[in-house]
């Protein structure tokens, strides 16, 4: 009566037991899918890089205004224009001055006129002064002729004096007058791209008052010079010097890579409210041609290289765990932690200088459930075992 209830619960606890075997040997043996990658031998960079987005900057740029207030009557540009130093870009209603022009002009070509004028009289009255002075020395002319003649020559001397000096005012006046002119014409001090034109025809402009800012009539931009200014963590900072060789990334052209150098290293630390203290660095393109199709205003970045080692043995910089770490993938499919030492190092790649050998294989996919020390594992679809 009572032996069966016990074989009942006998029956329960193997099948519980042969359950517990199997799920342990499933969970035991199943292998981790892993990536892995070969080490082997290549450049090796120690970098710094910038804490927050740079960047492009033109070398040129400004942000230019008339000197005096009126009204637009000329704008014979627009956005996108490609202007040439000296090109008119603006022009004001400036009727009043052209007209002022004329007249000194007009008054300059006067006095150039009496000048000559008064200058041949004084010649005349010179020669006759001296034609008397002769007849004199032969008792032929009188002391009264002679004293007359010698003060009407000096007296029209003077008088050309006096006319070469006005000629010289009034061509002073119209050097004022045109300077007057020239401050209602905008010019390209250097040439370049219209990036922005703030006004049109038939409205005022106004100078920017002392003290308060206000936007541009025309933004210039000379984009035949480009670089790169960014961040770099106060930390980071002292390692760098004018001259150190940088790669530069620009999110609009994801797939490239240019170099640089640096061409400048702000004096001075930046204190952003609620970020890291940073101060700028300056990163000029090596290569002219790396600009075409960049504009000014493009996010970039900077990696400035400290050290290189063109030929180092190295492992992917992701594969390295904490504490100087790798996990080997070994012949028999089995994960095996070591430890390793290590030289320059950047976000990409690590040089090891001890620990490992070319031809080893470390796991990059770190992060994936089940990959640790002693786990059986199997190279995942994206990986081909090599050979």
């Amino acid at each position: 009566m009572h032996k069966k209830p016990y074989k009942i619960l006998i029956s329960i606890a193997a099948a519980l037991a042969v359950g517990v075997a199997l799920f342990a040997w499933f969970g035991r043996t199943k292998p981790v899918e892993v990536t892995v990658k070969s080490i082997a031998y290549g450049k090796v960079q120690n970098t710094v890089s910038n804490t927050r987005a740079g960047t492009i900057k033109a070398c040129r740029r400004a942000g230019i205004s008339p000197s005096v207030g009126g009204q637009i009557a000329g704008l014979p540009v627009k956005e996108g224009d490609t202007v040439k130093p000296g090109q008119l870009l603006m022009e004001l209603w400036n009727h009043d001055q052209l007209a002022q022009l004329a007249l000194a002009t007009s008054e300059a070509d006067a006095a150039a006129a009496n000048a000559t004028q008064a200058c041949i009289r004084a010649d005349v009255a010179q020669r006759e002064s001296n034609r008397l002075n002769q007849l004199k020395r032969k008792n032929l002319a009188s002391d009264e002729a002679v004293d007359k003649a010698d003060g009407e020559a000096r007296a029209q001397q003077a008088a050309c004096n006096a006319a070469r000096a006005t000629r010289k005012v009034s061509e002073a006046k119209i050097r004022l007058v045109e300077s007057e002119l020239e401050r209602t014409r905008l010019t390209a001090p250097f040439a370049g791209i219209v990036a922005e034109v703030n006004g049109e025809i038939g409205e005022f402009v106004t100078p920017s008052p002392v003290g308060i800012p206000t936007p541009p009539a025309v933004d210039l931009v000379d984009i035949s010079c480009l670089y790169v200014s960014a961040p770099i963590d106060e930390v980071d900072a002292p390692q760098i010097r004018v001259g150190m060789p940088a790669n530069i990334s620009l999110d609009a052209m994801a797939k490239k890579i240019f170099a640089g150098k640096v061409r400048r290293i702000a004096p001075y630390v930046l204190e952003m409210e609620k970020q890291a203290r940073t101060v700028d660095v300056e990163v000029d393109f090596l290569c002219p041609e790396a600009c075409d199709g960049m504009l000014p205003g493009y996010s970039a970045d900077i990696e400035v290289i400290i050290q290189e080692n063109d030929y180092a043995l190295r492992v992917p910089t992701e594969a390295v765990l904490e504490g100087n770490k790798v996990l080997l993938y070994t012949a028999d499919d089995t994960l095996r932690q070591r430890e390793i030492k290590t030289g320059l190092s950047n976000w990409a790649w690590t040089e090891v200088t001890d620990g490992l050998a070319e031809g080893d294989e470390v796991v990059v996919s770190v992060d994936r459930d089940g990959v640790e020390d002693g786990a059986a594992a199997v190279r995942d679809k994206s990986n081909a075992p090599p050979g």
